[in-house]
């Protein structure tokens, strides 16, 4: 096996961080899944970071990080830049440590968090419209006022930090086999990779450790192929807390030793998960703090034993989680859209009707309108919105419509 310390924190250190981590850090819970358990055909427990102090797990590398600054450093103040958790863990992190925190965040951050950040007694700078503006604004200030920047998780004692969350969970599931992380530079999973690979070699155990990054967003699989950080060109994802378009170094020299495997998800893949665990688990996550779960539902995990899915985060706004929630809706077939073209004659709306009654949807929206673009003068167009049971009730209800002659569309 290739000696992890090497590449990043030994054992000892991570065992400090956790000592550290432990004034700042609440221990989370860990939640069995019987549903996850069911579709894997193996135990399945769900690590509860989303209800984590400052609502993600960002919160231990962050603190690991500050509190070992110099007093002089502690005196110059620190600065960051991001567009949500990285923001509020380093806020909370310098007002429990006393120290003076600047954050620059993009035009656009999510009131919530915006709201968040200022709350943990930081000084919030809006610049730009996107994170790469924040960045090179933190580094600027870094460089003319003399603040340490903190990266958000290209460092080692972010990673040690971060690390803390994998003894956390060896305690709480010792007999583990298989742990499911999120990925977006890789601080999480290169702490959480390393201590738990070290752990379970000192013991003469094995254990794997599976990556999973949004599609739109996958750095590490390519970087992975070309054995070397590399930057890809992103996508816009849900999941925007992971999308990070370069590895970490450190973090990468650790993940390419440590992790055994990384895959993907979409959008549609995430939004399901976050749907699966409001209703049968009653957590409220993030996107990016879905995908372990997404990765599961999706088949790109198999069964390995004892599993254990990291919920990283639980940090959205209420506007984004309504949309979301749709979509899930609309990615489990559980919401139906279709437009029809209907003779333009009295009745025809209520036979629709009928028939859509007959086939046990339920009708959630009615737009009726003789303007359709494709339809003829003596024609009506309809769109529909409809509730759902699944892809079997779906089919059945457009079997129903087009036995009767009509030819719905599904539009999304």
């Amino acid at each position: 096996m290739p000696d992890l310390t090497l590449a990043g924190p030994t054992l000892a250190e991570f065992e400090t961080a956790r000592t550290v981590v432990a004034h700042a850090a609440s221990v989370t819970p860990m939640e069995s899944s019987n549903f996850l358990a069911e579709l894997l055909g193996s135990p399945v427990y769900l690590k509860c970071e989303n209800l984590q102090r400052t609502g993600s797990y960002k919160i231990r590398g962050a603190y690991n990080l500050l509190a070992k600054l110099t007093d002089d450093e502690k005196a110059r103040g620190v600065v960051a830049a991001s567009a949500g958790n990285h923001a509020q863990g380093v806020a909370f992190a310098a007002r429990e440590l006393g120290i003076k925190s600047t954050i620059f965040m993009p035009v656009g951050v999510a009131l919530p968090k915006l709201q968040a950040t200022r709350k943990y007694g930081a000084e919030v700078v809006l610049r730009g419209h996107s994170v790469e503006e924040p960045l090179r604004a933190a580094a600027e200030f870094a460089a003319a006022t003399g603040a340490v920047l903190v990266p958000p998780f290209d460092h080692p004692d972010v990673v040690a930090g971060q690390g803390t969350l994998g003894l956390e969970i060896l305690d709480q599931v010792p007999t583990l086999d298989t742990v499911v992380v999120p990925i977006g530079g890789g601080g999480l999973i290169s702490g959480v990779a390393s201590v738990l690979k070290q752990r379970f070699a000192a013991e003469g155990r094995t254990v794997r450790i599976i990556g999973v990054q949004a599609a739109n967003a996958a750095a590490y699989p390519v970087s992975l192929r070309n054995g070397v950080s590399t930057e890809i060109a992103t996508s816009p994802t849900i999941a925007d807390g992971i999308a990070v378009s370069k590895p970490g170094i450190l973090n990468f020299a650790i993940i390419k030793d440590a992790v055994d495997d990384v895959v993907t998800v979409s959008d549609d893949d995430i939004a399901r998960a976050m749907l699966m665990l409001l209703e049968r688990a009653k957590l409220v996550v993030e996107p990016a703090g879905a995908v372990a779960v997404a990765a599961i539902l999706t088949g790109k995990i198999t069964n390995s034993g004892t599993t254990v899915a990291i919920l990283s985060g639980g940090n959205i706004d209420p506007l984004v989680m309504e949309k979301i929630i749709s979509r899930g809706l609309v990615a489990s077939d559980r919401y139906l859209k279709i437009r029809m073209t209907l003779p333009d004659r009295p009745g025809q709306l209520a036979r629709v009707a009928e028939l859509i009654s007959e086939a046990n949807a339920n009708v959630v929206e009615v737009l009726h309108t003789r303007h359709g673009r494709n339809a003829l003068i003596s024609d009506a167009e309809i769109e529909l919105s409809l509730e759902t049971r699944g892809p079997e009730h779906v089919q059945r209800v457009l079997g129903h419509l087009i036995d009767a002659g009509y030819e719905p569309r599904i539009d999304f």
